[in-house]
């Protein structure tokens, strides 16, 4: 892998590296990336997804190797992290105070006896302690109402030379120390604002490192998601209202008011077409949006706490009304040429009633990652889960490049010896970005340290919740397991059920996700080797439990997007226009990078054993069944589930 990533850096050519667990990958991109920038005076961008592996590469890894390169580059490179402006303090907003709303404003003075108070009070003595004024060295944490007290975004800041305690600013002496590094080590999120936005927030640089690639694209698609809401209609509405004339911050208000109305009386989902009414109520807020921009006038550099007042204004109105031209936009072409995708969004959830939005979102980022990020630089693209199907073309054109024109290079028992089912999506395009592929395979041996069981024997799971049989198995593989499982479950509901039912059957300790805070859990789960931890969607990715603590990983269901999934859905009937199998190419695809990652959690370290069980029996009767078998490590596989009990039983005496 190292070779391969140096090689991808001196011709230039893009490269995607499947490396599995305890290979070490980190170490392989970062020894070339440190040489690359040491030696020709050049920065390299390292993007993650999850905050557990920037901590990892910036407290351990580009540490321990930064020392032990310096002899043989000359120097000692130099690292930094670098993440968006609302990640870090504002001092100016810090002794400013936030801007007053005035339904709210007893509630966020920093000495108002509420939990918001409390925790803001805690920043504002944090501040006088901290180095760096990142959010996550802040331990433990405050909650998102809280820390936006004392931060602000992008649109919001003064910028340097304008604030009086520019100086002094966390964020811009993070970026200072960011232009000065080596490698940077910054997230996904970021890297899609630098390439998107038009503006640079990153260093200048000539590779790109994306590791946990297997999340780029979901990472990109939420950057360049909007939402349109009365109620961020409302806050732009209050922050203009001192600062234009009374009748035009009513006129805004009204229009909330208008949008809010309209919008409770349709239903949530995806909108083909925009309702006469609701175009017109976005159309209103559009206008008196673009209204109030034009009254707030031009900024007085004299005045720097009118430019503060103006500056967190103009970025709220900004935000709405370009939503608003963006949504009326999006329907204006051919239902067949649209690139946006409109829905509803709201409603009762999880018990939860969360107010009505209107969001909309890209069709596909693949044209927007070819040109803005593919372009002007070398990419890298690590994970240990980027073959589905057998092959890295799947995610590959999720990125907007070409098909593989060239056989693969694999090691051997790598999870790419299997071919996938055809999906011709049309005409594909063949020319654009040169890219190559490597699979590293795995330094586990997973036939013989791990079994595949697909409860072939259960009937097809059904829409009312866990059928009784599937409690059943669980219960039965539990047990056998003595504990130890780690239920990844397809929603909250469903897990919740598994746990109440098998705290009824079982001796064990079932904890379940909402409990306590996922970290806690975590922590509880692993250092009791009898118990078990259920839940949903964050524990198929983020669990890293090495040891007997987890022998087993059962999944309730093929993780399939929802059917009224409005993006989803979407991008499926898009595929199908263009000729190809929509459901293959997008829910299929869905279904098995979940499936991959959620498997991924049972073999940690060189001494693990256990048994990764799926109780839908489609993974094993279905013709996509081969398909998502194709994207999961190759482990020895059963549908018996006496073999697999006994199994259970035998690794723990």
């Amino acid at each position: 892998m190292t070779e391969a990533v140096a090689r991808a850096i001196r011709t230039g050519e893009h490269l995607a590296v499947q490396a599995g667990t305890g290979t070490g990958k980190s170490l392989a991109y970062l020894v070339p990336a440190l040489r690359h920038a040491v030696t020709e005076d050049a920065t390299v961008v390292v993007s993650t997804a999850t905050i557990a592996l920037q901590r990892q590469l910036v407290d351990r890894d580009l540490p321990r190797l930064a020392k032990a390169l310096a002899p043989l580059l000359g120097r000692e490179p130099r690292f930094a992290i670098l993440k968006g402006r609302r990640n870090y303090l504002c001092l100016h907003r810090l002794h400013t105070g936030a801007p007053e709303e005035p339904e709210e404003a007893g509630l966020f003075d920093p000495f108002a006896v509420s939990a918001i108070g409390r925790q803001v009070k805690r920043l504002h003595e944090w501040s006088s302690d901290t180095e760096t004024g990142d959010r996550d060295e802040l331990v433990p944490g405050v909650g998102e109402h809280a820390w936006r007290q004392v931060s602000v975004s992008a649109k919001e800041c003064l910028g340097v030379s304008r604030c009086p305690v520019g100086t002094d600013c966390f964020a811009e002496r993070a970026r200072a120390e960011a232009g000065k590094a080596d490698v940077v080590v910054t997230n996904h999120a970021l890297l899609a604002i630098d390439a998107l936005q038009g503006y640079s927030v990153l260093p200048e640089h000539d590779v790109v490192i994306v590791d946990e690639a297997h999340d780029l694209v979901d990472r990109v698609t939420s950057v360049a998601t909007a939402e349109l809401t009365a109620n961020a209609v409302a806050a732009a509405a209050r922050r203009c209202g001192r600062l234009v004339s009374e009748d035009i911050a009513d006129r805004l208000a009204e229009a909330g008011d208008g949008l809010a109305l309209t919008l409770a009386e349709l239903s949530p989902g995806r909108l083909d077409d925009l309702p006469t009414p609701l175009a017109g109520a976005v159309a209103v807020v559009r206008d008196a949006a673009h209204a109030c921009v034009t009254a707030l006038g031009p900024e007085r550099k004299e005045d720097v706490e009118g430019s503060t007042a103006r500056k967190l204004a103009l970025a709220l109105l900004e935000e709405v009304h370009d939503t608003a031209v963006r949504l009326l936009a999006a329907f204006e072409p051919a239902e067949s040429e649209r690139h946006d995708v409109v829905w509803i969004s709201g409603g009762v959830t999880q018990d939860q009633v969360r107010p009505a939005a209107l969001r909309v979102a890209p069709l596909s980022v693949g044209g927007l990652l070819r040109e803005r990020l593919f372009g002007p630089r070398s990419v890298v693209l690590t994970s240990a889960t980027l073959t589905l199907g057998g092959t890295f073309d799947t995610l590959a054109r999720q990125w907007g490049l070409p098909p593989s024109p060239a056989p693969r290079r694999r090691a051997e028992g790598a999870a790419t010896e299997k071919e996938p089912p055809a999906d011709d999506t049309g005409s594909p395009e063949l020319d654009g970005p040169k890219w190559t592929s490597l699979d590293v395979g795995s330094p586990f041996d997973h036939p013989r340290s791990g079994i595949l069981y697909v409860a072939r024997h259960l009937p097809p799971p059904g829409r009312d919740g866990l059928p009784p049989q599937y409690l059943d198995e669980l219960a039965g593989l539990v047990e056998a397991a003595g504990g130890r499982a780690l239920g990844l479950f397809s929603s909250m509901r469903a897990a919740r059920q598994a746990t109440e039912a098998l705290r009824e059957r079982l001796p064990n300790t079932i904890l379940c996700q909402g409990d306590d805070s996922t970290s806690l859990l975590v922590k509880q789960f692993a250092e009791d080797e009898a118990t078990c931890l259920f839940g949903t969607l964050s524990l198929w990715q983020g669990v890293d439990v090495p040891g007997p603590s987890l022998q087993l990983v059962v999944m309730d269901r093929i993780p399939f997007p929802r059917p009224d999934d409005p993006l989803a859905s979407a991008r499926q009937r898009a595929v199908a226009a263009r000729g190809g199998n929509g459901f293959l190419t997008v829910a299929a695809t869905h279904a098995a990078l979940l499936l991959a990652q959620g498997a991924g959690r049972l073999l940690r370290s060189m001494n693990d054993r256990g048994v990764v069980a799926i109780l839908d029996p489609r993974l094993a009767t279905a013709r996509y069944g081969g398909f998502l078998r194709a994207s999961l490590p190759p482990f020895w596989t059963t549908h018996d589930p006496e073999v697999v009990r006994a199994a259970l039983r035998r690794i723990n005496t």
